[in-house]
């Protein structure tokens, strides 16, 4: 049966079968990313199973865990960019950028599990590396804050963007601790920004 099967794709069309490969990678990313973010802990039968593919064809497209790990990540941060594009960025930067954590938050809890299952599979470089595109973003309204007088200038630039980074996964590890809950968690963040950043 399986050789029947083989053989019957090796006769489609290779364009067919790029295209059947390509639906099962999106199948595989959008089921991974929804079981990442739900919780802790989810293994790859579980990722193949929710997408309705065999362990093969998943380690046929994802040779490794990490490879997987990744892809979903890459796939969540394309996400966290585009909305990124329809976030209100104008006006003084110091509300700016409280306008972003607060409206930016629930990619970020979204991102909390998501992270927790991927924390074994990548490097914590390449993690920290991922978020440079969105990170360059906050760079460029906290430099535009302290321009505006908003924000200090006394402190390394990159200090207060990396500030940022870590305060935003303790925020989550705290969540995950249980010692926070999703609704303190922005106002607590900006409360906290607030005081780091001002003059």
């Amino acid at each position: 049966m399986a050789d029947g099967k083989t053989a019957a794709s090796a006769r489609r069309p290779s364009g067919q079968r790029r295209a059947d490969a390509q639906r099962n990678i999106d199948k595989i990313l959008t089921a991974g990313l929804k079981l990442y973010s739900s919780r802790p802990g989810v293994s790859v039968a579980e990722v193949a199973e929710a997408a309705g593919v065999g362990r093969v064809t998943l380690y046929g497209h994802f040779p490794s865990r990490t490879e997987l790990a990744k892809a979903l990540m890459d796939r969540a941060f394309e996400e966290t960019e585009a909305v990124w594009q329809a976030v209100d960025t104008s006006g003084p930067a110091d509300e700016a950028l409280d306008r972003v954590l607060r409206e930016q938050w629930h990619l970020m809890e979204r991102n909390r599990n998501l992270r927790d299952n991927v924390v074994g599979d990548v490097s914590p470089q390449w993690l920290r590396q991922r978020h440079d595109p969105i990170l360059r973003r906050i760079e460029a309204l906290i430099t535009r804050g302290r321009d505006e007088g908003a924000f200090r200038t006394d402190l390394p630039l990159s200090w207060l963007v990396t500030s940022l980074y870590s305060l935003v996964h303790a925020a989550s590890d705290e969540i995950s601790a249980g010692r926070l809950t999703t609704e303190q968690a922005p106002e607590i963040l900006s409360a906290s920004l607030r005081s780091l950043y001002r003059r």
